[in-house]
C-alpha cells in the first residue's frame, strides 16, 4: 500500500522541535513562523505540555463520552474564564471542519431553516456542510450540495443587508480569513452581521478555527469589534498539535441528549493537551505577547521595499508582495531555513507560536530584507 498522493511535499523531514524551532533528520535547524497552519500556539514540545500529556497517558488515554471525563469540565471552565465567555457551553470535537459541521447543524436545529450566507475567499473545511460554505468549487464534490448557500463579498455591509432575510438559517464568517489571504473583518461588518441576525432570527457563526485562541491579540477576533456571535468554532491552536476542536454555544441553545455526538471528541488526552495550552497561555501572558510581537512585525515591515500591503492582527499576518510569493517563500525556506506559509499567488502568511520573541522576529526580518533585495 502507498499513500494517497494529495499533498505536494517539501523534501524536508523534521524529527525534533522545541519552541519556535525545528530540526530535520540531517540536524539542520529551521525557524518556524508557520506552526503547521497556526496549530502550534504555545511552542513546540513545551515542557509543561509534554509533562501533562505524559502523566495522563500513564493513567488513561481514552474512553468514550459514555462516562464522566472531568477534564472536559475543567477545559470548559478554563476556556470560559480566559475567553470571557463563561455563560457559553462547550461541545468538543476533533477538528475545525467538524466544529463547523456541528455549528451549522446546530443552527439549523434551532430555527429549522437551510439558507446559509458565507463570504468570498472564505474557508471553513473540507467535510460536507463545511465545504459547501467554502468559496472554492475545486474542492467541492457533486455530493457537497451548495444550493442553499449564498456567497457574498467579504466586508460588504450593503450586500449583507440585502441578502439576509427571514429564511436565513445562519451567517458563517472568519474574523480574519486565513486561506483567503489574511483579510480582516471590519468592525462595521461584524456589527452588521450581529444586527442582521438579531433582526431575522438567523444564527451568527464565527469561524475562529485559525484566527482564534489568542492569535489576534485578543482571545477571539470578534472581541476587537465588541460583538458576540451565537456560535464560535475553534480548533487549530487549541491543542498545540494534539487534534481537538470546540464549538462554543451561547445560552440561547438548549442541549438535548443525542442532538450532537462524537467518538473521539473530548477524550482524556485531547482535554489534557487543551488544558495545558490554556494554562501556558495564561501563565506566560501569550495573548499580550501575540499583540506586542505582531505590532513589532507590522511596524518594522512598513519600510520594506517590494511589499504591496500588510494585513492582519497580532500574530496572524499577511504580507502581500508586488512580485509572486513562491520564489520568496522558497528562498526563505531553503537558503535562510525559515518556514512561512502562503495564501494565493502574492501573499505570505505568518502564523508563528504565540510565544515568539523579538529576537526570533528579527531573524525573520533580516532574512526577508535580504531576499527582497535580490528578487
Amino acid at each position: 500500500m502507498t499513500l494517497f498522493n494529495v499533498y505536494p511535499l517539501y523534501d524536508i523531514e523534521p524529527v525534533k522541535a522545541q519552541g519556535s524551532y525545528l530540526w530535520d533528520k540531517n540536524g539542520q535547524e529551521y525557524l518556524d513562523l508557520y506552526g503547521g497552519h497556526a496549530v502550534i500556539s504555545v511552542g513546540h514540545t513545551h515542557p509543561y505540555y509534554v509533562r501533562k500529556i505524559t502523566q495522563q497517558l500513564k493513567n488513561i488515554g481514552f474512553y468514550s463520552n459514555s462516562v464522566k471525563i472531568p477534564s472536559q469540565e475543567e477545559l470548559a471552565d478554563k476556556l470560559g474564564k480566559l475567553s470571557g465567555l463563561k455563560d457559553y457551553s462547550l461541545f468538543l470535537v476533533n477538528s475545525g471542519a467538524e466544529a463547523n459541521e456541528n455549528a451549522l447543524k446546530l443552527a439549523s436545529f434551532y430555527n429549522g431553516r437551510t439558507k446559509v450566507i458565507a463570504f468570498s475567499k472564505g474557508f471553513h473545511g473540507r467535510t460536507s456542510a463545511a465545504v459547501a460554505v467554502t468559496d472554492n468549487p475545486s474542492i467541492q464534490a457533486p455530493i457537497n450540495f451548495a444550493e442553499h448557500v449564498q456567497i457574498l463579498p467579504y466586508n460588504d455591509v450593503e450586500a449583507l443587508k440585502k441578502a439576509v432575510d427571514n429564511e436565513t438559517c445562519a451567517i458563517i464568517v472568519e474574523g480574519i480569513q486565513g486561506v483567503g489571504g489574511i483579510n480582516v473583518a471590519t468592525d462595521e461588518f461584524m456589527k452588521a452581521i450581529r444586527k442582521a441576525c438579531d433582526k431575522t432570527g438567523a444564527i451568527f457563526i464565527h469561524d475562529s478555527v485559525q484566527c482564534g485562541y489568542g492569535r489576534s491579540g485578543k482571545f477571539f477576533t470578534f472581541q476587537h469589534s465588541g460583538v458576540k456571535p451565537d456560535i464560535i468554532t475553534t480548533a487549530k491552536g487549541m491543542g498545540n498539535g494534539f487534534p481537538i476542536g470546540g464549538v462554543l454555544i451561547s445560552p440561547k441553545f438548549e442541549a438535548k441528549h443525542g442532538m450532537l455526538g462524537t467518538t473521539f471528541g473530548g477524550n482524556h488526552l485531547a482535554c489534557t493537551a487543551a488544558n495545558a495550552v490554556l494554562d501556558i497561555i495564561k501563565k506566560e501572558k501569550l495573548i499580550q505577547n501575540a499583540a506586542n510581537i505582531g505590532d513589532y512585525f507590522m511596524e518594522n515591515l512598513k519600510g520594506f521595499a517590494g511589499i504591496k500591503e500588510l494585513r492582519g492582527q497580532g500574530l496572524m499576518i499577511g504580507i502581500e508582495f508586488e512580485k509572486p510569493v513562491g520564489p520568496i517563500r522558497n528562498t526563505m525556506l531553503f537558503e535562510h531555513k525559515i518556514f512561512t506559509g502562503v495564501a494565493g499567488t502574492h501573499t505570505m502568511r505568518l502564523l508563528p507560536s504565540l510565544a515568539m520573541t523579538i529576537k526570533e522576529a528579527d531573524i525573520f526580518l533580516g532574512a526577508l530584507k535580504k531576499v527582497l533585495s535580490k528578487v
